[in-house]
């Protein structure tokens, strides 16, 4: 542990920012995942509903600097092309 008191802060803010930054991928993950099982189950209404979930979850982790910018466009575009190629 760091002997200067600023120091000391930083280590204690960076553990709080490393925790809720974890959370909102978290919660990225498993809407991303819930998108995928509905187009693997074939269930179009659910993935679309899932995709819309899923977008606005990646857009605020986008929004907070979590994900850069080209990498939330980039899991957005692939979800919904793979709700759009379902039959």
């Amino acid at each position: 542990m760091a002997n200067i008191k600023s120091a000391k802060k930083r280590v204690l803010v960076t553990a709080i920012k490393t925790e809720k930054n974890k959370a909102i991928r978290s919660r990225v993950k498993t809407s991303v995942k819930k998108v995928e099982s509905a187009v693997a189950e074939g269930n179009k209404d659910a993935a679309k509903e899932a995709l819309n979930n899923a977008t606005t979850e990646i857009e605020k982790a986008a929004s907070k600097g979590i994900y850069h910018k080209n990498n939330a466009a980039r899991k957005v575009s692939r979800l919904a092309k793979a709700v759009n190629q379902m039959a």
